[in-house]
C-alpha cells in the first residue's frame, strides 16, 4: 500500500512537472517578439559610442514593449555595404538604418544639411532647430521621396579638423592633398585643389598607413585616438568643418506605418533617448581623452589651421551654398530655416555660453 501511495506520488509529481514544463513553454512562445526587425548599420562590429548607441535604443525598444518588438543589429562586417544603408531601408531589405546623412549627397545634396555643416550650428542649437525650429519636418520632406523617415541618431559634438602628415601653414599646402573628408566641408577643400575621397570607417587606418591618403578627418578625441591615426599623421588640426555631427536613425516608412501606435511611440522615444545619450557620451569621451593627449601621446602636434585659409574657406563656403540653393528649391527652404534660426540662437550662445567662457577660462 505504501508503496502504491509513492508511486502515485511520483507520477503526480512527474505530470506535474510536465504540466509546468509545457505551461512554460507556451509562455515563451506567447512572450515571443511579434514584431522582428532588422537594422543595418555603418559602423563595424563592436565599434564604440556609434555603436554602443544603436545597441542601447534596441534594449529600450524590447524592455519597454516587454518583449513584444526586438530588433537585431547587422553590422557593417555582415551586410558589406557602409554606405548603403539608405537603399538597403528604402528596399525593406532592412526595417531600419543606423548612419549619417551627409552620406547621400551623391543622390540628393539636402541630405548633408541633416548632418552638419561647415561653419555651422553648435550641437545644442541643432538639437533646438530639430525638434522646435522646423528641422524635423524638413528631414522628413526630404527623406519621403527615399521611403523612409529620418530621425535624430546621435550627436559627436564639435568635430576635430583632421589628422595631416604634415603641417598646413598656407594654401599651397593643401595643393594635392589626398584626404578623406566627407560632407560639404569635402566640396569646400576640393575648391583648394585638395583631392577629396570617402572611405568606410573600417578602412581608414589602413588607408593612411598605406599612403591611399594623406590626412583625414574623423570625429575627436572621443574615438580618434583608438584608431591610432596619431601614429602616422601627428599634426592633429581643431574643426571648422562639423560643429555638431548628428547621425540618423532611419526608418522604412511602410514598416513603421504598420506598427501599432503604442509602438511607433516607444521606438521614436527610444531613438531620441539614445541620440542625445551618445552626445553626452561623445563629450565625456573627448573630454577625458583630451586630457590624456599631452600625457599620453607627447606624439600628438596640436594646431589650428592659419586665420587666413580659414577666411578664404568660410568665403567659399558662402559661394557654394549659394550656387546649391539656387538649384534647389529644397536645399534652400531648408538652408534658410536654419540660417534664420541660427542667427536667433547664435545671439544667446553669444551672451550665455561664450560670455561665460571667456570669463572663466585662463
Amino acid at each position: 500500500m505504501l508503496r502504491k501511495m509513492r508511486f502515485k506520488r511520483v507520477i503526480a509529481l512527474v505530470l506535474a512537472g510536465c504540466v509546468l514544463m509545457l505551461s512554460g513553454a507556451l509562455t515563451s512562445a506567447e512572450a515571443a517578439p511579434k514584431y522582428r526587425w532588422k537594422l543595418a548599420q555603418t559602423w563595424g562590429t563592436g565599434f564604440p559610442i556609434f555603436g554602443d548607441a544603436v545597441i542601447k535604443m534596441a534594449d529600450m525598444v524590447k524592455v519597454m514593449s516587454k518583449g513584444e518588438m526586438e530588433i537585431r543589429i547587422d553590422s557593417a562586417n555582415k551586410h558589406k555595404a557602409a554606405f548603403g544603408i539608405l537603399d538597403m531601408v528604402n528596399a525593406g531589405q532592412y526595417e531600419m538604418g543606423h548612419s549619417a546623412s551627409y552620406y547621400w549627397k551623391g543622390k540628393e545634396a539636402s541630405t548633408m544639411l541633416f548632418t552638419t555643416m561647415p561653419f555651422g550650428m553648435t550641437a545644442p542649437e541643432q538639437y533646438a532647430w530639430f525638434y522646435y525650429g522646423g528641422g524635423m519636418e524638413l528631414m522628413q520632406k526630404v527623406y519621403a521621396k527615399h521611403g523612409v523617415y529620418s530621425f535624430p541618431g546621435g550627436n559627436t559634438g564639435n568635430q576635430m579638423g583632421g589628422w595631416f602628415r604634415k603641417e598646413i601653414n598656407s594654401l599651397k599646402d593643401l595643393q594635392g592633398l589626398k584626404m578623406r573628408i566627407p560632407g560639404f566641408a569635402g566640396e569646400v577643400l576640393s575648391k583648394f585643389g585638395v583631392v577629396v575621397t570617402n572611405i568606410a570607417p573600417g578602412e581608414l587606418y589602413t588607408a593612411l598607413d598605406r599612403g591611399t591618403i594623406d590626412a583625414l578627418e574623423w570625429v575627436g578625441p572621443s574615438l580618434d585616438l583608438n584608431m591610432g591615426f596619431h601614429k602616422i599623421a601627428p599634426y592633429y588640426y581643431t574643426g571648422w568643418h562639423e560643429p555638431a555631427t548628428e547621425l540618423q536613425f532611419m526608418v522604412n516608412r511602410e514598416k513603421f506605418d504598420s506598427l501599432p501606435k503604442h509602438l511607433q511611440k516607444i521606438l521614436t522615444v527610444s531613438m531620441e533617448f539614445a541620440a542625445y545619450d551618445m552626445y553626452a557620451r561623445s563629450y565625456y569621451d573627448s573630454a577625458i581623452n583630451w586630457a590624456s593627449i599631452q600625457k599620453d601621446y607627447p606624439n600628438v602636434k596640436i594646431r589650428t589651421f592659419p586665420k587666413d585659409i580659414i577666411k578664404m574657406m568660410k568665403k567659399e563656403n558662402v559661394k557654394l551654398l549659394n550656387e546649391a540653393a539656387k538649384k534647389d528649391p529644397l536645399f534652400k527652404e531648408i538652408l534658410d530655416s536654419q540660417q534664420t534660426f541660427m542667427k536667433k540662437a547664435r545671439e544667446w550662445t553669444s551672451i550665455s555660453d561664450y560670455s561665460y567662457l571667456q570669463d572663466n577660462i585662463k
